[in-house]
């Protein structure tokens, strides 16, 4: 149900703090602005030119007033900050255990990639009640995924990855566009957001199915590329195994420790001497200009699949 007639549906517990936060911050304006033209209507009829008013100045001033109509503003207005600034924040603390889409944006298209392989242009399938993560990368310029009915809006920029979070609890179809000017096309870089029960969902993967994970076609381009001949556990090169790397600190030849995410993974790849680790020569070539962001999303989803104590694939 919508909080305000004729905007977007509201179909998730964040849409609908969004749209209170609207609501509720119009109101706040309202009644902060309404008495201020109100007597600026009675000011102007009542002192009117020639009208008999008394234009003599207040004798008194009421100290109290004169504080309490700035400071219950501010107070008002601080609380609102504070409201606004964790609802910002929600959507960078995604649960450890929400499902991860990766998507490519490119003019003028939308590519989402499902951890079980499958790939959609322009169309992404989500179940209900699921928290959603979503990783994305643009493969030119500056572009920025809206999703009207999530209340959600988040760049894509080149170089680097974006992330952001949702948990849907209303099926059905909705709208998904550019919001940041892309181009030529940019108007038609839109597409449809499909929300589906949890069994409609795992009906639609195994209708979809692919047979490669995203993280088994990443084993397939790291050997095929040759980065196994480095970092498997077996290989005599001096390079770091990358078993059990994800989400663990990572000293480098700086003095710094970084946390081995997706960022860091992602700078290894194609920027392999701007973060060095500790103990080894910086001998890897870049593959930036060799692998798209889509190679290197699945190259990526394959090292974060690699555990300790398990065999690399």
């Amino acid at each position: 149900m919508n909080f305000i007639p004729l905007w977007p549906p509201s179909i998730s517990d964040y849409s609908h703090q969004v749209d209170l936060l609207v609501i509720a911050f119009t109101v706040l304006i309202v009644s902060l602005s309404a008495p201020v033209f109100i007597l600026l209507v009675v000011f102007a009829v009542k002192y009117r030119r020639g009208s008999p008013a008394d234009r003599k100045h207040a004798t008194n001033r009421n100290v109290a007033l004169e504080v309490s109509w700035s400071a219950i503003p501010f107070i008002a207005l601080l609380g609102f900050y504070v409201w606004s600034i964790d609802l910002f924040a929600r959507l960078y603390r995604p649960p450890v255990d929400a499902m991860q889409i990766d998507i490519v944006a490119k003019q003028w298209m939308w590519k989402f990639q499902h951890p079980e392989g499958q790939a959609e242009i322009n169309e992404l399938h989500v179940p209900t009640g699921l928290p959603v993560k979503l990783t994305m990368a643009s493969q030119d310029v500056i572009h920025s995924l809206f999703i009207p009915a999530l209340r959600i809006k988040q760049d894509v920029v080149p170089g680097r990855y974006t992330t952001t979070w949702f948990a849907v609890d209303k099926p059905g179809v909705y709208r998904i566009a550019c919001s940041q000017y892309c181009g030529t096309d940019h108007s038609e870089m839109a597409g449809s957001f499909v929300v589906m029960t949890p069994t409609d969902y795992a009906r639609w993967l195994s209708q979809s199915s692919n047979d490669q994970s995203l993280a088994t076609e990443g084993a397939g381009l790291f050997r095929s590329r040759g980065c196994s001949g480095c970092h498997d556990p077996g290989s005599s090169a001096s390079a770091p195994s990358l078993v059990g790397l994800y989400g663990n600190p990572v000293p480098l030849q700086s003095g710094q420790t970084v946390i081995a995410d997706d960022e860091y993974i992602r700078d290894s790849i194609l920027l392999p001497q701007s973060q060095i680790a500790a103990g080894y020569q910086p001998i890897m070539p870049t593959f930036q200009n060799v692998l798209s962001e889509e190679d290197v999303l699945k190259i990526v989803a394959y090292i974060k699949s690699l555990r300790r104590g398990e065999a690399t694939q």
